[in-house]
């Protein structure tokens, strides 16, 4: 039996950033309504993040998206983009992990990461310098936990006695960590055997460091006793794409300056302030941080980032309110219809019988032309032998 044709596939990462000024419920069931839109176009997954704070990321439990989201979608993967492992006393957030298993039928998938808004950690009494041990510390558990372990276990931060969840997986789930510049996340990818999702991926510091990440992951990985596959590796990064490349600069004109301001709080490699829209969309396109434009410029940077990475499976798409909401689904819908299959070689075998076609000359026509005069013939023939 021939082995599944390797295909890249497709998702969004829905952090999600909505653009200030947006209606917050209206927001909230639009990214619900999104799940179903990628379903149909033919994506493979979409995440949902877990962010107490910004005003912009409004989404505080992935689970509950994810669980809302699989009532109204068959196919779709659905994954917690990211679950912050320090905000949550291990043993109850995988209990609820494995529950989530069981109510979408092995669809979910389990990202994790230390948590990411200054606010989010202040809040709840984290000292933010201590978040990504305490991720290793949760993740090392919950493993353990998902693997039908009983776990006694005593950190800073919290206590395990005998801990065993009631129920089993569901699925072999998929099991992912994300990575941005540092060697934090590959480096813990290729111990515990996760797949590693890398958020800087077009980010100029980040691009240059995708070799030497999938290197650490190799390495640790072959320290752990795993075999890491580049199939479970995710890209992510911004992208919007319209028919021309003049119509998606102006449909981004609408949230892409705002949300960029607002990222530059967060994040230390962001962009920095532009005066104009132009000198934006030129920053964004000729550093490769993402894509403003066309489907040819789409593909363009699916090959500049398997050509930098040395290859990888999945590319997530930044979820963000860059363009109003029906600019946003047709973007998504022409990615499918002009970039899923050029990327993918599905149009080779159509343009194989399309040239046939073209190279055969008027010969297919004249034949048909032959036919009919020769049945319309015979028909008056008879026709005439009746009378």
């Amino acid at each position: 039996m021939n082995a599944e044709p390797r295909r890249m596939r497709f998702g969004v990462f829905l952090g999600p950033y909505h653009r200030f000024g947006v209606n917050p419920n209206l927001a909230m069931q639009r990214d619900l309504e999104l799940a179903s839109h990628l379903e149909r176009l033919g994506f493979d997954e979409i995440w949902y993040g877990e962010h107490h704070s910004g005003g912009v990321e409004t989404i505080a439990s992935p689970e509950l998206m994810i669980a809302a989201a699989s009532q109204c979608t068959e196919r779709i993967r659905l994954g917690t983009g990211v679950s912050s492992l320090p905000y949550h006393q291990p043993f109850v957030l995988a209990d609820r992990i494995i529950q989530l298993d069981h109510m979408t039928r092995g669809r979910m998938m389990f990202g994790v990461g230390p948590g990411q808004l200054l606010d989010d950690a202040r809040m709840i009494g984290i000292e933010p310098s201590t978040q990504r041990a305490r991720m290793e510390e949760a993740l090392d558990v919950i493993l353990r936990l998902f693997a039908g372990e009983t776990v006694t276990a005593k950190t800073e931060w919290f206590t395990l006695q005998d801990a065993v969840l009631q129920l089993p997986r569901y699925s072999n789930f998929e099991i992912a960590v994300t990575g941005a510049v540092s060697a934090t996340g590959p480096s813990l990818a290729g111990k515990y055997g996760t797949s590693l999702l890398s958020l800087a991926a077009t980010d100029p510091v980040g691009l240059e460091r995708l070799a030497g990440h999938w290197e650490i992951v190799e390495t640790e990985s072959a320290a752990s006793g795993h075999v890491p596959s580049r199939d479970n590796w995710r890209l992510h990064g911004p992208m919007y794409i319209a028919e021309t490349f003049e119509q998606a600069k102006k449909d981004v004109a609408y949230g892409m300056p705002w949300l960029l301001e607002y990222l530059s709080h967060i994040a230390p490699t962001a962009l920095k302030n532009f005066d104009s829209i132009d000198g934006l969309v030129k920053e964004i396109n000729e550093s490769g941080r993402g894509v403003v434009g066309t489907p040819e410029m789409a593909v363009e940077q699916l090959t500049r980032l398997q050509e930098k990475s040395g290859g990888f499976g999945t590319y997530l798409f930044q979820g963000s309110d860059y363009a109003r909401w029906p600019n946003t689904l047709r973007s998504y819908e022409l990615f499918a219809e002009e970039v899923m299959p050029r990327v993918n070689g599905q149009l080779e075998p159509l343009k194989a019988s399309v040239d046939r076609v073209l190279a055969s000359g008027k010969e297919g026509a004249e034949t048909t032309a032959r036919s009919q005069a020769e049945a319309t013939e015979r028909y008056n023939r008879l026709r005439a032998e009746r009378s």
